[in-house]
């Protein structure tokens, strides 16, 4: 046998012995297996039925409500955080699928060149120009660089389904702090009534004192009823104050925009239509764009484990150069090249297969991560339906008792002033009409806030199919 076939025998035993290494196993990725019920503990509302989650705000007709939604969505530093983060998934994947095709490149240039001095050194001028195109290209055995653009491609999608779910959370805060501001002009208008009924008390009680038919306790207990009240009033201002600025920062920081938009409506807790519930937890988590992106990075991480196994075999790759130069003084010159290129690992310490290792742990932690997200996701809307069912309930209750309370404070007032029952008996029943009205208050707003809550937890009527907006679609 001749030396060049000694050698290519060898180099046949090297390669496959760098195949057959390339095969040593790993450990296997283990498939998610996040357990999910198949049904609700939580009672549904209205057994499920009635309208999807999509066109949900409109049900609250609203005005106020929807233009701050808009300018939430239109202005917010995190959908443009968002936006960014799907142009640089995009820019990632050019930059790898631009791996699979050869690359060239070229170059040029023109020297003029001479010696000045005595006669036996002089040389005449002379120009060279030269020209050079050089071209490479890694063919992709092993599906390396398919399976990296396979991952970027997939991360794409999941910045996008984060960008759905940043939408979603954004538009449940703003609806939560509205939500919150109304009910609190609800109660600042209920302490305040309170307190115009007080201070007429304090006038009458002060005539009856100076006439001697009452005694100065009673009229200090009016005024320190009085004056307890107006502190709780003070502090309610205060409440919503803080509730506006919150919603000038969710919306885009323009306070006076945000007082405009509320003065427009009225005082009042809006009241949403309802919306289905999907009798599966499965199909509910569907819905859900976080739990959708946690399942796209899963598909990417496969992808990445598969690009590093790749890795760990031999390479090949093409080549060749062109190269044109010509010289007044020694004329023109035409080199090229042209030839395969096998790069195979030897020897690396072991970090390919560290790679593959760390890779396979990115997967681990993908799978964990979807696991944890689909529990969160099932509390998240189990706890919205028990918490919606109860509050629910409770405001049949709640009236009731604001209804009855205000009665009976309504007769002990009447007995009061006909001097059949003290100021003590009387402070004591309008404490406990006003109790009862500021509980029907806030059960009505916890009722509605239980509802976005449960709306967010669905997944806020995502749509797969629904386009971010141009900023993200821009390459």
């Amino acid at each position: 046998m001749n030396v060049s076939g000694r050698n290519f025998l060898g180099c046949s035993a090297i390669l496959s012995c760098l195949v057959i290494s390339g095969c040593a196993t790993f450990e296997q990725l283990q498939a998610p297996d996040a357990k999910i019920p198949d049904s609700w503990h939580a009672t549904l509302p209205h057994d499920g039925r009635t309208d999807d989650l999509l066109s949900w705000w409109s049900g609250f007709n609203d005005p106020s409500l929807t233009a701050l939604i808009g300018y939430a969505e239109a202005e917010s530093p995190t959908l443009a955080s968002s936006a960014a983060d799907i142009r640089k998934a995009r820019a990632t994947l050019a930059s790898s699928q631009a791996n699979l095709i050869p690359q060239l490149d070229g170059s040029a240039s023109v020297l003029r060149s001479g010696t000045e001095g005595d006669s036996q050194n002089r040389v005449a001028a002379s120009t060279t120009s030269s020209g050079a195109l050089d071209a490479s290209w890694e063919i992709d055995l092993f599906g390396k660089d398919r399976l990296t653009s396979k991952a970027d491609r997939i991360r794409i999608q999941e910045q996008i389904a984060n960008w759905h779910d940043a939408r979603v959370s954004l538009a449940a805060e703003v609806a939560d702090y509205y939500v919150q501001y109304r009910a609190c002009r609800l109660l600042e208008e209920a302490y305040a009534v309170e307190l115009t009924s007080q201070h007429e008390t304090i006038r009458a009680t002060q005539t009856s004192t100076n006439s001697g038919f009452t005694s100065n306790a009673d009229l200090a207990l009016a005024k320190a009823s009085a004056a307890s009240s107006s502190s709780t009033l003070t502090g309610q201002k205060a409440e919503c104050e803080i509730l506006i600025k919150s919603l000038a920062q969710v919306t885009g920081g323009d306070e006076e925009r945000v007082r405009g938009l509320l003065s427009r409506s009225k005082n009042r807790i809006p009241k949403p239509e309802t919306f289905s519930v999907n009798s599966v937890p499965a199909d509910a988590l569907r819905q859900r764009p976080d739990i959708d992106a946690l399942e796209l990075e899963l598909a990417a991480a496969i992808a990445d484990v598969g690009a590093a196994k790749a890795d760990l075999y031999p390479s090949l790759s093409m080549s060749g150069s062109i190269t044109i130069s010509q010289s007044s003084l020694t004329g023109k010159s035409l080199p090229w090249s042209f030839g395969p290129a096998l790069s195979i690992p030897l020897f690396d310490g072991g970090s390919r297969r560290a790679a593959v290792e760390s890779k396979i742990a990115d997967y681990d932690s993908a799978v964990a991560s979807y696991k944890s997200g689909v529990l969160s996701a099932i509390n998240d809307i189990e706890t919205a339906l028990v918490r919606l069912d109860s509050t629910r309930r409770k405001i049949s209750d709640a009236a009731t008792a604001a209804a009855n309370y205000r009665s009976y404070f309504k007769s002990i007032d009447s007995n009061w002033k006909a001097g059949g029952a003290s100021l003590l008996d009387r402070e004591e029943a309008r404490r406990s009409a006003q109790s009862a009205e500021i509980t029907l208050i806030e059960t009505r707003r916890d009722a509605v806030r239980y509802w976005i809550a449960l709306y967010k937890a669905l997944g806020g009527g995502w749509n797969a199919d629904a386009a971010p907006p141009q900023s993200a679609k821009s390459e």
